[in-house]
């Protein structure tokens, strides 16, 4: 009889202590603009098919950051997919660890911080040599004169001790070995390789009805972001230098690209 009368005495306390616990809060969906062209995709793979693209300026919600490399969003249009973190094509406000599996935007020694970096290093190695003389079948032992693959190849090599196979198709399937070759330049990442087929002209008719799929690199250049690229061509252009891709002849030439990493 006292435990039962022990028992009815606490359960007040308890079902009241009960209700007095907190439960954990939602952290609200955090809301971000893009600041460059980004695709949506369907899963967090950049293999993954393509939703649509997000266009620069565009307001989206993130559901999830599912990892240091993938946010979950939910775009203008109402769908949902997945799409880079990277500061290049998002910029973000708000908490955008809700639901995520990491809750950390900077992790040390992570894949992507050491991939940036390299980017880095490569491109600024390159930088380097603008200006420098072009030579067709320059000297792979000097850095004097470049060709297109020569140059390619010195930028990895300076910049993160990478060597890179001599000529433009040896490097183009090399890429291609790794699984990053992409025909869609949008979808290219700063320090990405892009492939190209010869020189039929400024316009883009000169290259309508062509089967790229069989057409022969002669060319290849690093990709700077936002439509620009580093290579060398020609004595006449003088030498390494920058180039603008869109509604050029870049862009209608453009076979391939994608990571050398």
């Amino acid at each position: 009889m006292k435990k039962q009368l022990l028992t009815l005495a606490l359960l007040p306390t308890l079902i009241f202590g009960a209700i007095m616990i907190p439960m954990p809060q939602q952290a609200s969906a955090a809301t971000a603009q893009i600041i460059s062209s980004v695709s949506l995709r369907q899963s967090a793979d950049e293999n993954s098919a393509r939703i649509r693209y997000l266009k620069q300026g565009e307001k989206v919600t993130i559901l999830t950051k599912v990892n240091s490399w993938w946010y979950k969003v939910k775009a203008s249009d109402g769908r949902v997919g997945y799409i880079s973190t990277s500061s290049k094509y998002i910029q973000t406000s708000g908490d955008t660890s809700s639901g995520g599996s990491n809750t950390g935007g900077n992790q040390s020694g992570s894949g992507s911080d050491s991939t940036t970096a390299k980017v880095q290093k490569i491109i600024a190695a390159g930088k380097k040599y603008l200006g420098t003389p072009y030579e067709y079948g320059s000297s792979r032992n000097n850095t004097a004169t470049f060709d297109c693959s020569d140059f390619v190849r010195q930028a990895f090599l300076d910049g993160i001790g990478l060597k890179l196979p001599s000529d433009s198709r040896g490097q183009g399937s090399y890429v291609k070995s790794l699984g990053h070759a992409k025909t869609d330049w949008h979808d290219l990442k700063p320090g990405d390789l892009m492939f190209f087929m010869s020189y039929k002209g400024t316009s883009a008719s000169n290259y309508k009805g062509i089967n790229k799929s069989t057409q022969t690199i002669t060319h290849v250049a690093i990709y700077l972001g936002d439509g620009q690229i580093l290579s060398t061509y020609s004595k006449e252009s003088g030498g390494v230098r920058i180039d603008s891709i869109a509604n050029r002849h870049w862009e209608y030439r453009f076979l391939f690209g994608g990571s050398a990493l």
